[in-house]
């Protein structure tokens, strides 16, 4: 049996009509031909042993390593087998040198193609089996997206969140059963058409383009100044300051598929802000102030930022209701628990993480040198003192902020810490 024995074929919807002579070739040389049900049944003449991937694919994939020995595999997958397919599953089993992958074009260039529109500088997000949470934050960086929906994240679904979260400047188009004898195309001149669309069927790609000619992407760094938040205003407002809060983002060192907790979120401006550059990753918001969560909630929606997570409750203990480890951790807020806060944030963080501690009073700053050193973490410390001009009469003069402590910290990747949070 020659090393390349397994091929990987792309089928679309109108079957065997559609496939090269390559990949026809392929089906017909095979002694075993796999793939789901509604591929398969493009084929009901092969005479060679079917397995139907069901339920359980890892399952179905043992059973082809068990036969690729002696036998000649076809896997039948839709479209591009390389584009959110089987083809990586299959070629991380058997080999990359042991397969042959021939693929049809994916549905997302299909659609494209359909609507006329090139696609080289859009987004692709699939929503199978995951929250529409991240949609609007990810939309915020490009012109035009194809989104691959599923049962229950419907095209009206996403186009509602959409609206929820403050982007309702699209035009969209549904594709329904691309290639096959029920192909349809609906066009929507705004989402709140598509809000209101009925009906679809499961196999649909949405392609999104902006209907302002004149829009531009949402800075990688928001950079907002906190009037751009509603807040508590007691005084100038519970909210980090702009400057200061560039510094503590800074030092989070936050990558794209980061997890971050914002622990004493109060108006969320940490979090917004970080979510926004991890877009495909989330922060929590974690406030205990009813006052605060409501600001919160409606900074998130009308910025748009939806990968936050608001979290009502008390830190250390509400901690524990976080499934997710985080990866980087700011602590602006401690309501006279700031030493247990930081040690419990230590120990949840992954290795590599950060852990960032805005201090602004005596005390605050004497508990986070005091944690930091029972936690046997060396952090950097810097003391930050921002004026800002401020006008009298036809002159200028400094306005100055409160001065602020900021501790970060990494734990590095061989640390491993005790139940106490000390590192042992």
């Amino acid at each position: 049996m020659s090393e390349s024995n397994i091929a990987v074929v792309g089928i679309g919807d109108d079957g065997c009509v559609g496939l090269s002579s390559r990949a026809a070739n392929a089906v017909a040389r095979c002694q075993v031909l796999a793939g789901g049900q509604r591929q398969l049944d493009f084929f009901p003449d092969f005479e060679g042993e079917r397995i139907v991937f069901k339920d359980g694919l890892l399952k179905s994939v043992g059973q082809l390593q068990e036969l690729a020995d002696e036998n000649t595999i076809c896997v039948l997958a839709s479209g591009d087998p390389m584009f959110y397919g089987i083809g990586s599953l299959i070629s991380k089993r058997f080999g990359a040198d042991r397969i042959e992958v021939i693929p049809q074009p994916s549905s997302v260039a299909i659609a494209f193609a359909r609507v006329g529109l090139s696609w080289n500088d859009a987004a692709v997000i699939s929503l199978h089996g995951k929250p529409l949470e991240g949609l609007t934050t990810r939309l915020k960086r490009t012109s035009k997206a194809a989104v691959l929906t599923d049962d229950r994240n419907t095209p009206s679904a996403l186009a509602k969140h959409m609206l929820e979260y403050c982007e309702p400047a699209w035009k969209a188009w549904v594709c329904e059963n691309l290639c096959g004898p029920d192909e349809k195309l609906t066009a929507f001149d705004n989402l709140n058409q598509l809000a209101d669309f009925g009906e679809v069927s499961n196999l649909n790609v949405v392609v999104l383009q902006r209907s302002d000619s004149s829009w531009s992407p949402t800075p990688l760094v928001l950079n907002l100044h906190e009037d751009a938040f509603a807040k508590r205003m007691p005084k100038k407002g519970l909210i980090t300051k702009k400057e200061v809060r560039l510094l503590s983002i800074g030092e989070l060192s936050l990558r794209p598929d980061d997890c971050i907790w914002d622990i004493g979120a109060a108006s969320g401006s940490i979090a917004i802000e970080a979510a926004a550059i991890a877009c495909e990753g989330r922060a929590y918001a974690i406030e205990m102030e009813s006052e605060s969560l409501a600001f919160c909630h409606e900074n998130v929606r009308a910025l748009g930022i939806d990968n936050v997570r608001i979290i009502e409750g008390q830190a250390p203990a509400i901690l524990d209701s976080i499934e997710d480890e985080p990866t980087a951790v700011f602590i602006g807020g401690s309501k006279g628990k700031l030493n247990e806060i930081i040690k419990v944030s230590w120990e949840r963080l992954k290795p590599g993480g950060r852990l960032v501690v805005n201090a602004i009073t005596f005390e605050n700053v004497a508990q986070s040198y005091q944690a930091f050193k029972e936690i046997q973490a060396k952090p950097n410390v810097m003391q930050v003192n921002i004026a800002r001009g401020a006008p009298v009469a036809i002159y200028t003069r400094y306005d100055a902020l409160n001065p602020v402590h900021i501790f970060s910290a990494t734990k590095f990747v061989n640390e491993r810490t005790s139940d106490k949070g000390k590192q042992v």
